[in-house]
């Protein structure tokens, strides 16, 4: 159920594209700043740290590359576009286009999903921080995602649902860890670790470049300092 409200907010955050609103890229690009600045807190706060604790510095180390090149791999193997920078750039059928969008989120989505999934294992307290943390930037993730689709296709509709398809996919892999680490408590800070390496890779080889370029930096910049602070006093308060 914790899994579910990421889920539920990146649907949320795809709604406006559903109901006709428009949005400049300057306030998409500060909501995925905060959305990066959100995701590095998490990853090291309320992950790498308390995989340190239970497990050492060696398997931390081992479980945080071991995300990287996870998400490297998929990365690799499956075809997609990434969603901002190359959403008009290149020519072809534009359902495919749209598709291959969407696998660039769901790629995105998968360590936001695991690191929901094994903090709820390591902490209930911790994994709902975590939970409404990422579904808060997950707001304009769902949006980011959806505008260049509805761009490309002209259909609000089918935006709105690969939109809110992506989003459902943090719900499935936040169960993966969570069914790992139930038969193998030993896997625990392994598995925090992984989710801390896959989530630090998405923000630097993802969301940022995405972000920068576009002649409006501040505002990009200015988003990743906010959400950076919002997830430090979120992860005090309730860690």
């Amino acid at each position: 159920m914790v899994g579910m409200i990421p889920a539920v907010l990146t649907i949320a955050g795809s709604i406006p594209v559903l109901l006709g609103f428009k949005f400049t890229e300057p306030v998409i690009d500060s909501g995925m700043g905060f959305a990066a600045g959100i995701m590095l807190v998490a990853s090291f706060t309320s992950l790498l740290l308390p995989s340190i604790e239970m497990g050492g510095v060696g398997v931390s180390i081992l479980g945080f590359v071991l995300g990287i090149l996870l998400i490297r791999l998929l990365d690799s193997i499956i075809p997609h576009l990434h969603f901002i920078k190359h959403s008009s750039s290149i020519g072809g059928n534009a359902l495919y286009k749209a598709w291959l969008m969407a696998l660039a989120m769901i790629i995105h989505n998968i360590p936001e999903g695991m690191a929901v999934g094994v903090s709820t294992t390591y902490s209930i307290t911790d994994g709902l921080t975590i939970a409404f943390a990422i579904g808060i930037q997950d707001i304009p993730e769902g949006l980011a995602v959806a505008l260049p689709i509805l761009s490309i296709t002209r259909s609000r509709k089918l935006s709105f649902t690969i939109g809110a398809l992506s989003g459902l996919v943090e719900a499935i892999a936040a169960l993966v860890p969570a069914v790992l680490v139930t038969y193998a408590h030993v896997a625990l800070p392994l598995m925090l670790a992984l989710a801390s390496g896959s989530m630090v890779y998405v923000v630097v080889h993802e969301i940022i470049p995405e972000i920068y370029g576009h002649e409006h930096n501040e505002p990009s910049t200015l988003g990743f300092f906010i959400g950076f602070i919002v997830m430090l006093v979120l992860d005090s308060v309730f860690g």
